[in-house]
């Protein structure tokens, strides 16, 4: 059964995040140890049995379970043929250690929204290149998180939604080739990171990283009609690599940009 047993590991370029581990596991058992990071962990087949503040918890595939830093588990197979799970180890500039008890008390969460916000933050953190979509979904998954430990700490909404979104779009429209970090259009528009998400969607009816993916597409766009052959307009687009412009090029104009090039010189 060893040979089932997969691992893999990666730091991406995205504030708070502090390794990425996704793991497949038949037999291994974790011992008791500890980690100086927050672990939100999902499991996506099997079960995990774990013990956490002295008591035995569990992880079944509709929950999301966040364990603090510095409090001994361990971890082991609930079932049979063991368990695939995916691992955020977060630092503490995204969930601060006031948070620590209440996930002692409370670690396993059975939120579907939760749970499915985590798994499109894992498919934004597989590749390099949607480092922007990765801290928006960032920022909502530990808002919820925060909602879950402690209620009242959820962000005040603040005034001139509007207004901000307003900024922040023309942020974007001004970065759109460099692009912008979450952290970094907060400084800038002088608002909290997912209050900049929250006011961007409700204005325009898109997300921040959406927005920019499709400003980037239209340059593109331009580019290959005016005869620049792809590999140049990649990078003259601001996308990070060949591989990450044709992905999203294609989801957004249905044809791949090779393709697309070859038709408007045909036409």
């Amino acid at each position: 059964m060893a040979d089932r047993e997969q691992v893999s590991a990666w730091r991406p370029e995205v504030a708070g995040v502090v390794e990425v581990f996704h793991a497949r596991f038949t037999e291994h058992a974790y011992p008791m140890h500890v980690h100086d990071s927050w672990t939100l962990l999902v499991v996506d087949d099997g079960a995990v049995r774990y013990d956490l503040g002295r008591r035995e918890r569990g992880t079944p595939g509709d929950t999301v379970s966040l364990l603090p830093p510095h409090v001994p588990h361990n971890g082991s197979p609930a079932t049979a043929d063991g368990f695939r799970k995916r691992v955020l180890y977060l630092d503490l500039t995204r969930l601060d250690e006031s948070l620590v008890g209440p996930a002692v008390d409370g670690p396993d969460v059975v939120d579907p929204l939760l749970r499915r916000r985590v798994g499109q933050l894992h498919g934004a953190l597989a590749g390099p290149g949607d480092e922007l979509e990765a801290e928006s979904r960032l920022a909502l998954v530990c808002e919820r998180l925060r909602g879950h430990l402690r209620p009242r700490l959820a962000v005040p909404q603040e005034a001139d939604d509007r207004g901000v979104a307003r900024r922040l779009r023309e942020l974007l429209d001004e970065r759109l080739v460099r692009g912008v970090t979450l952290d970094e259009a907060a400084t800038v528009v002088h608002a909290h990171p997912t209050h900049l998400v929250r006011a961007f969607g409700a204005a325009f009816g898109i997300a921040p990283h959406q927005y920019l993916m499709a400003r980037r597409v239209d340059r593109a766009r331009r580019l290959l009609l005016d005869g620049q052959p792809p590999a140049e307009v990649a990078a003259a687009a601001g996308f990070y690599d060949q591989s990450h412009f044709t992905r999203h090029f294609k989801r957004i104009v249905g044809s791949p940009p090779g393709r697309y090039a070859r038709e408007a010189r045909g036409r």
